[in-house]
């Protein structure tokens, strides 16, 4: 973005690098990666990244070599990955990607119960000399399980971000309601309100799954990329914040 005071976020569930299943599936990676550089945001955050899985990794010829992270970034960002899951074949979790200086990263598990492996990357940037603390969510399939990890989500927030620093939450939140918005807002977490922001499921949108919140930011904007070139890649469509800093 050309203006200084803007911070473009975008956040994008990637379903893991991978489309369709069985011996038909087809490994969108590659287009996955042209798709982040089109997002043109300050900070990208990515949930379901595999960062190795060694099934796959025999099944696709064009496998990449690099972790899904490291590869996405586009020329001149950074990645920051940290592990929420780990399978039979692999493991997969949350990343991040930024144009700006990492100051520190973190991680901390939000696991609800064992069936589901779940946890929030805290990642610090520099933006314009100033610290942003950005948490990267991807939350349980459960509701019970969403409202206690939002409330452990608000702890660590407590803990670990200053009250004065800029905040960005994003991800996936797998809220079909609007309890996690109206719980977030209790917290001064907001995002820009706009109805038509649906991104899930990506061929045909029903709902908004897919957030960026902020506290100590102004929301600007809220867009969601459309069309089948988008909805080929995932299950999920990308969703595009931005916000005066």
């Amino acid at each position: 973005m050309d203006n200084e005071n803007i911070l473009r976020v975008a956040t994008y569930n990637i379903h893991k690098g991978v489309q369709g299943i069985g011996p038909a599936r087809r490994l969108e990676i590659h287009n996955l990666g042209l798709a982040v550089e089109q997002l043109d945001a300050d900070i990208v955050c990515l949930q379901e990244v595999r960062k190795l899985h060694r099934r796959e990794e025999r099944f696709f010829a064009s496998w990449p070599e690099l972790p899904q992270a490291d590869f996405l970034a586009p020329e001149g960002y950074e990645a920051v990955y940290r592990t929420n899951a780990v399978t039979r074949h692999g493991e997969h979790g949350n990343a991040l990607l930024t144009r700006w200086p990492v100051l520190g990263h973190g991680h901390e598990d939000i696991s609800d119960h064992r069936f589901e492996q779940r946890g929030l990357l805290h990642v610090q940037v520099q933006v314009h000399g100033r610290p942003v603390h950005v948490i990267v969510v991807h939350l349980g399939l459960i509701p019970g399980s969403r409202v206690r990890q939002v409330q452990r989500l608000q702890q660590f927030i407590e803990r670990e971000v200053p009250a004065h620093c800029p905040l960005v939450v994003a991800g996936d939140f797998n809220d079909w309601g609007q309890q996690i918005k109206r719980t977030l807002a209790g917290y001064g977490l907001h995002e820009f309100d706009e109805p038509r922001s649906f991104t899930y499921p990506a061929r045909l949108p029903l709902a908004q799954l897919d957030h960026v919140y902020a506290r100590g930011l102004t929301p600007l904007s809220l867009h969601v990329p459309r069309g089948r070139v988008w909805w080929r890649m995932s299950d999920h469509l990308p969703l595009i914040a931005d916000f005066r800093l």
